[in-house]
């Protein structure tokens, strides 16, 4: 498993070999480096976590502060575990770079969806508005909320407005097309969830039967 964590720039287009525009967005991906190494016989299965986002010491707890201490890693902001087939010669301190990867690569990117507040049906489910005729008094309503008498309540799952984005995402099997390693940068084609800025988490997509 190859893992890493970076910054999102935001979105561009480049021409590939054949000369085709292939919209990319740009993650920039400063060194991660490794705090702890986890195997089978000192915590029951094989992991490596990495750390990223540098931050002042005072920024971070007491607990936080020793952890890094004893890797001998200065204070970041994220801490990210990524699970292992089998050991690794990963160790404590051990910067990991863009180099990983190899443009071609399939990969699963994770990110906080950008935030959309208090939204309505139309927007949050995508459903649609009633006539737009003069005296219909129906345009951007939820709809009917079921049965009347019985059972006298609105069933679970219905969809309602309310909060939308500001979640948990993960596109899969998005490719990599250029690892630009004097930039730190991973070109990857297509859209990566979050806003500009949003740090997001970048994993080799598993492929099935393994």
């Amino acid at each position: 498993m190859k893992g890493l964590m970076g910054r999102k720039v935001g979105m561009t287009q480049i021409f590939n070999e054949e000369g085709i525009v292939v919209p990319v967005t740009v993650i920039q991906v400063e060194p991660n480096v490794v705090t702890q190494v986890k195997t089978v016989e000192t915590d029951g299965y094989n992991s490596v976590q990495i750390a990223y986002d540098e931050v002042k010491e005072k920024n971070v707890n007491k607990p936080l502060k020793g952890h890094f201490a004893k890797a001998d890693v200065s204070p970041r902001r994220k801490l990210k575990e990524f699970r292992l087939q089998e050991a690794t010669e990963l160790t404590p301190s051990q910067e990991i770079k863009v180099d990983i990867f190899q443009a071609g690569d399939k990969i699963d990117v994770t990110g906080i969806s950008k935030g959309k507040g208090f939204q309505g049906n139309i927007k949050r489910h995508n459903q649609s508005r009633g006539p737009e005729s003069h005296g219909s008094r129906y345009h951007r309503r939820p709809g009917s909320m079921g049965s009347s008498a019985t059972p006298a309540r609105v069933f679970k799952g219905k969809k309602l407005p309310g909060q939308m984005g500001a979640v948990q995402v993960t596109v899969q099997n998005l490719e990599i097309v250029k690892v630009d390693t004097e930039r730190n940068a991973l070109l990857v084609k297509g859209a990566v969830p979050g806003p500009r800025k949003g740090i997001v988490i970048i994993k080799e997509t598993v492929k099935q039967g393994k």
